[in-house]
């Protein structure tokens, strides 16, 4: 008989200890530890899942590179420009791609029209759910007006049953949801603890690359927005994807922070719709269209998202503040950079904001941590502080370095070339980018040196 043993596992980072300890000496947690069984494996154990080797190199030696067979895979297509965008140009067959993402925020939703949308292009699909029944997720495809032919759906939590129907289906794609509620039942640990999480992530790997099936497995998300579980379940996958927004504002943004085939700057832009998830082929015209014309604290950068170019609008509100000391108030911009930026502000623009309350916020939930989105945080700053309105035909793009100067940004052609097409009649960008442009823009340009000459450019006689 086998002999068990106890240990005891960290739930934020997997850290493990043959004694209980309030205190992770790892990742720092607090009360984090979890009692394990660990049951001794012999020789003769087998895998659950059994894995088509017929393909797959010789093992158990090194080879030379040209001794390797490589051949090229050919991506397949999700009909979702924006999804494709985001994995490289379209998903890879044996791939395994994890998303993440807040409860509510449309995981399932965009997989599931990913999922018909596959189907319908002649790929076998099998939906994988743990937390819905089969009547449930049908109920939903009804209601999103999908149908597919080649669309199977599974309501299940046992890896082996699930393995099973994989060998007798044979999909090309699987959708996993969510990996939380999967379960090894050859493996000790409850249901969503780390050595569950990371034995059922090693058993879908095993799967993806000894089948060439493309997988795709739904993470939750902890209170700090990371994956919950270990960190090394993000190591084991090809893709890391996270589904963001804010609840109550219609945009999500799908952005990679891992992707091995593929750029992980990408970002895809979505609308929640009552119909389902909407591409958004253009977000500078959405993210734009409810700017007021006239409004105090209000620009508009060119920021950089990948290959994209983003027209954001950046809002600040200045107000004197009631208390000793000043509030500082960030969403979407980094609040390192929103500190060192008023500070700048103050020595090289004759501004007081010590003992003003700063809020600032990129509209349309996105996010932005480039560092040319500098000056328009600067003129934002000044618009709101001296109550003067900035003209709404103006773009911004540069940084800010600490003793004032306007710095060089990257790829000043794309960003003009996006400003121009929006119809911006003057765009403020760094001198020494000015020699770099050949191309001929109806947009003015005006190159400054300093956030002081910008500021005296934006408002005259300030």
């Amino acid at each position: 008989m086998a002999k068990k043993r106890v240990m005891y596992e960290c739930l934020a980072c997997g850290y493990e200890s043959p004694k209980w300890l309030g205190r992770c000496p790892n990742c720092g947690a607090w009360n984090q530890m979890e009692e394990q069984l660990v049951q001794s494996t012999t020789a003769s154990s087998k895998s659950p899942v059994q894995v088509n080797t017929s393909n797959n190199q010789q093992t158990g030696r090194a080879l030379k590179l040209d001794e390797i067979t490589y051949n090229n895979e050919v991506r397949f297509s999700t009909k979702f420009d924006e999804f494709d965008r985001v994995l490289g140009g379209g998903v890879v067959p044996g791939s395994l791609v994890l998303i993440g993402g807040d409860p509510g925020i449309g995981k399932s939703t965009l997989l599931l029209q990913v999922s018909v949308q596959l189907a319908n292009a002649n790929q076998k699909v099998l939906y994988v759910s743990g937390e819905e029944s089969a009547q449930q997720i049908k109920m939903r495809a009804m209601r999103l007006a999908l149908n597919g032919d080649n669309f199977w759906l599974l309501a299940e939590t046992d890896l082996l049953t699930i393995a099973s129907e994989i060998e007798r289906i044979e999909p090309d794609i699987v959708i996993i949801d969510s990996i939380q509620t999967m379960q090894v039942p050859e493996h000790t640990g409850a249901v969503g603890s780390v050595s569950q999480l990371r034995e059922a992530t090693a058993v879908l790997m095993r799967i993806a690359k000894g089948n060439q099936i493309a997988i795709f497995i739904v993470g939750h998300v902890t209170k700090e927005g990371n994956i919950a579980g270990p960190r090394m379940l993000e190591h084991m996958v090809d893709t890391v994807l996270y589904f963001e927004g804010e609840r109550h504002n219609r945009f999500r943004l799908l952005r990679a922070v891992k992707n091995r085939f593929g750029s992980t700057n990408e970002l895809g832009v979505f609308e929640m719709l009552d119909v389902g998830l909407q591409e958004v082929g253009n977000p500078s015209e959405l993210f734009l269209e409810e700017r007021l014309p006239g409004a105090t604290g209000s620009t508009v950068v060119a920021a950089l998202e990948g290959t994209r170019t983003i027209l954001a609008e950046v809002q600040s509100l200045m107000t004197p503040t009631a208390f000793g000391n000043a509030k500082r108030t960030a969403s979407g911009i980094d609040y390192q950079r929103i500190s060192l930026l008023l500070a700048v502000m103050e020595k090289h623009c004759n501004m007081l904001v010590q003992n003003q309350d700063a809020f600032f916020k990129i509209t349309g939930g996105v996010k932005l941590n480039e560092p040319a989105i500098d000056l328009a945080i600067g003129i934002s700053i000044a618009s709101s502080y001296w109550n003067r309105a900035t003209n709404a035909d103006d773009v911004f793009i540069g940084e800010i370095g600490l003793t004032g100067e306007i710095r060089r940004v990257s790829q000043i052609k794309e960003r003009l070339k996006e400003a121009d097409k929006l119809g911006f009649k003057r765009a403020f960008i760094p001198k020494n980018n000015f020699n770099d442009i050949d191309t001929d823009f109806e947009i003015e340009l005006v190159p400054v040196a300093t956030i002081k000459q910008a500021v005296q450019r934006v408002f005259p006689r300030q």
